[in-house]
């Protein structure tokens, strides 16, 4: 039973309910529709494991986790690198329970000789954002700090963003190919933007440890996203949602497709966790 004192809906099996952000629960404007909230909070009332799994970092994600009034369990921000703990108990509302690092010093020195004119931003294991050039981007959620390049491939890095303005996204992600990166994991976005995190880590293995920790059963889990980032995770999932604007290499691993952002089809999703 919930706090609430209901029992989760359907066949009262609690899923474990796993939702991108950008593109999903938000459209490109960053705006959320009142449907999808009202529906995400009623499978949060019906007491399923409702999970944030996002390429957003934690200052970015938290006001999405308000949002859908998700006040206890876990979420996944930074593409897996890291994981929350979510409890009225604890003094700022949740904790950070694991982080996964890397030196991007490698991948910086391959990427600077790929695409010279690129902006780059690290994401550290304090929860800093360092960049060059002023880059700046909503799913930091701090203010980026200036530093020269030498500096960023001495940090400790959770993330690291790579964007061109020079390039459209078809020739941003052969140049990242060409490359062969080594030692991280990476998936390119929409436009000529790239996410680099540890290897073998993905929203997917940050969510698997939590799904072992809370004893779902993997028939059990449900994921909706519309990126190439949440590729590992669709395929992870009981249940794989693809947005109807998804790319079709990420429709291609999902079990279903819903529709477009700007339909709300997140929200006929969660509906359908109802029963």
């Amino acid at each position: 039973m919930t706090s609430s004192g209901h029992q989760p809906n359907g066949n009262g099996t609690r899923k474990m309910v796993c939702l991108d952000v950008d593109g999903t629960l938000v459209d490109h404007d960053g705006h959320m529709d009142d449907e999808v909230r009202d529906a995400a909070r009623a499978v949060v009332e019906a007491g399923h494991h409702v999970l944030i799994a996002t390429g957003r970092s934690l200052a970015a994600t938290l006001p999405i986790i308000q949002s859908i009034g998700l006040e206890q369990g876990h979420s996944v921000c930074s593409n897996g690198g890291v994981t929350l703990k979510l409890s009225t108990a604890l003094e700022d509302g949740y904790e950070v329970i694991d982080r996964r690092t890397f030196d991007p010093a490698p991948a910086l020195r391959s990427l600077r000789h790929r695409l010279p004119s690129a902006k780059y931003a690290i994401e550290d294991d304090r929860g800093r954002f360092l960049s060059t050039e002023r880059f700046q981007d909503m799913s930091f959620g701090v203010q980026a700090e200036g530093v020269t390049f030498e500096e960023l491939m001495e940090a400790t890095a959770v993330r690291l963003v790579v964007f061109s303005t020079d390039s459209s996204a078809e020739e941003f992600g052969e140049a990242v190919e060409s490359i062969g990166l080594q030692g991280v994991t990476y998936s390119v976005g929409w436009s000529a933007w790239l996410d680099i995190a540890a290897a073998g880590v993905t929203k997917a293995s940050g969510l698997e440890a939590l799904r072992d920790h809370l004893g779902v059963h993997i028939d059990d889990t449900v994921a909706v996203g519309d990126g190439r980032n949440d590729i590992e995770m669709l395929a992870w999932a009981g249940r794989g949602v693809a947005m109807g604007q998804a790319p079709p290499e990420v429709v291609k691993v999902a079990d279903e497709v819903t529709g477009h952002v700007n339909e709300n089809g997140a929200a006929a999703v969660l509906r359908s966790l109802l029963g």
